[in-house]
């Protein structure tokens, strides 16, 4: 019987916390209207956090007292390090203790919908199709972001951004592009820039990471769908048990981030307060790292054009987050585990080859293509960097330390086309993958050679692989084009600017000759769409491509066509 009335209490405190999250909601969003009305709204936003503080507070005592604790050990600690970080919040602002609580109280509403409303039903049938799963996971957290951004507590100037350019900001920070229609530096209060940030690490570590980890941390159990979906993510890797990836996974990001971190505080401590220079640090870091490109500065890097410290830094972040952490963790093996078998699998072979052909093509192509145009009267040590930072930023980062809006017509060729073969599979970055890339050429290759099988390091390939790779490629291309030619049809800007554009938000790469402010409402949305779907599009077309339907069990007459 006590233990009845104990659940009872939960439950009611369940239903208090729902409703004073709307209200917690309503207190960020409707900020100017409560100043507007009374001068109280320090004091509403003070006992509001309070409020959420001791309801945490009372959460954590009915699950200790009921017997919770032992079932869930990892919601309860949550609980507390929330607990812990809202207490410290307090002392320095209310609105972030709302905020971060708001976070966590809006993903138990979301797990109530998904796990225990209609009896799970609706969580069954997302899991029944993974692809939609990650479509529709990338849409609602973008659709989140937008909300939060629009609050007038995001704008330094406590303005309510309209809709088009909050949805381009988070669909562009989630999707980790980095193509901005407001300065970052500028526009955004430290409020808006930590919602940014979030939602770089969220994209970067990837959405099915995020909600795997939070149902396993919830005690659900994840179906085969998802543990296979989970390994298609990360990439392809000798790990097995999910907890475990998803453990690596978060280890690694973590570690690397915050060694990244360490550098670039090195680097901004010689030119600000040490504070800052820890947030500057860490902000540049997660979004090196996650391939996203958003600075706060409003120049991006080009101040650190000279610095082989921060060059350095951020490219090696932006190098490992676009291998994959499939690579990674197979690095790490290679190198630091014990054992006598060390070899590096096909993937990683091929990933790490790609990527070092990418980056040598990219330096020497943009070393010569601005030697004249944007690097013209560079030092050759400046010259050297310069090409180096944007042959690695082009591929999937979107950092700058040059003017792209100087670059010659060969340089937009080259950059173009770094774009849209982007990083690799389970990495941070987009576009259509170095994989994808590499078995392109090999079929080139293998035909040039007269050979019938594709094969690079002692394997061979099926030959599934390339057709797969050719779908993509052709798939991609219809719908940039397709893109561009509306875009084309709408702007007043020349087609090497829309080019550039539309490549550029597809590898969700985030460079720009300079005209994505200058977007109409309708091309702000079609730049949008088209990182959106570079974001989940290859991916979910190749897991589209692995759900094959029943063949019949008969086949047509074969009769050959003339090719070329």
């Amino acid at each position: 019987m006590p233990s009845e009335k104990k659940s009872g209490t939960f439950k009611h405190i369940e239903i208090i916390a729902y409703i004073l999250a709307i209200w917690s909601f309503l207190v960020l969003f409707l900020e100017s209207i409560f100043e507007y009305y009374t001068d109280a709204y320090p004091t509403i936003e003070f006992v509001t956090a309070v409020a959420n503080l001791i309801l945490l507070v009372l959460t954590i005592l009915s699950r200790v007292l009921s017997g919770e604790v032992k079932k869930s050990k990892t919601v309860v600690y949550f609980d507390l390090a929330m607990l812990i970080l809202g207490s410290l919040l307090l002392t320095y602002q209310a609105k972030f203790v709302i905020f971060f609580l708001l976070i966590r109280q809006t993903w138990f509403i979301v797990q109530y919908i998904l796990f225990r409303a209609f009896e799970g039903k609706f969580y069954k049938l997302l899991m029944r199709n993974p692809p939609v799963s990650l479509m529709l996971s990338f849409a609602g957290v973008i659709l989140i972001g937008t909300i939060l951004l629009m609050l007038p507590v995001s704008s330094a100037e406590k303005n309510i951004t309209n809709f088009v350019d909050a949805l381009f900001t988070a669909t562009s920070a989630t999707c980790v592009t980095g193509l901005i229609v407001v300065d970052t530096a500028t526009y955004y209060s430290l409020f808006g820039q930590i919602v940014i940030l979030l939602l770089i690490q969220i994209g970067g570590l990837g959405i099915m990471t995020i909600s795997t980890a939070f149902a396993l941390m919830l005690g659900q159990r994840i179906s085969l769908n998802v543990q296979t979906l989970m390994h298609k993510v990360v990439g392809e890797t000798p790990v097995i048990d999910v907890l475990k990836l998803l453990r690596a996974t978060v280890l690694v990001t973590g570690i690397i981030e915050f060694m990244g971190a360490i550098f670039l505080f090195s680097g901004f401590a010689k030119i600000m307060p040490v504070a800052k220079a820890i947030y500057y640090a860490l902000f540049h870091s997660v979004s090196a790292f996650c391939n996203a490109g958003f600075s706060l500065w409003t120049n991006n890097l080009s101040g650190f054009v000279d610095s082989p410290l921060v060059n350095l830094s951020i490219t090696f972040l932006i190098i490992l987050g676009g291998l994959g952490f499939a690579v990674l963790i197979d690095l790490y093996h290679y190198f630091f585990a014990s054992g006598s078998i060390k070899r590096l699998t096909l993937h990683s072979k091929i990933v790490l080859t790609t990527t070092a052909i990418l980056i040598v093509t990219g330096f020497l192509g943009l070393y010569i293509g601005e030697y004249n145009n944007s690097m013209k009267g560079f030092t050759v040590a400046r010259r050297v960097l310069s090409s180096w930072f944007q042959s690695v930023t082009a591929r999937t980062a979107g950092f700058n330390t040059i003017d792209i809006g100087l670059y010659s017509s060969a340089s937009v060729l080259l950059t173009v086309i770094l774009m849209f073969i982007g990083a690799s599979p389970g990495s941070t970055g987009g576009g259509i993958k170095t994989t994808t890339f590499s078995v392109l050429m090999l079929s080139v290759l293998s035909m040039l050679s007269g050979k019938n099988d594709l094969v690079v390091f002692k394997r061979k390939i099926p030959l599934s692989n390339a057709r797969e790779a050719t779908t993509l490629v052709t798939l991609a291309l219809a719908i940039i084009l397709t893109i561009i030619f509306i875009l084309m049809l709408i702007e007043p800007f020349s087609f090497e600017k829309i080019l550039f554009e539309a490549f550029s938000a597809f590898g969700t790469v985030g460079l720009s000759m300079g005209i994505t402010s200058r977007l109409s409402y309708a091309g702000k949305l079609l730049i949008t769409l088209l990182i959106y779907i570079g974001r989940i599009g290859p991916l979910t077309l190749v897991y589209a491509i692995s759900i094959r339907k029943r063949q019949p069990d008969f086949s047509f007459a074969e009769e050959k066509i003339s090719i070329g």
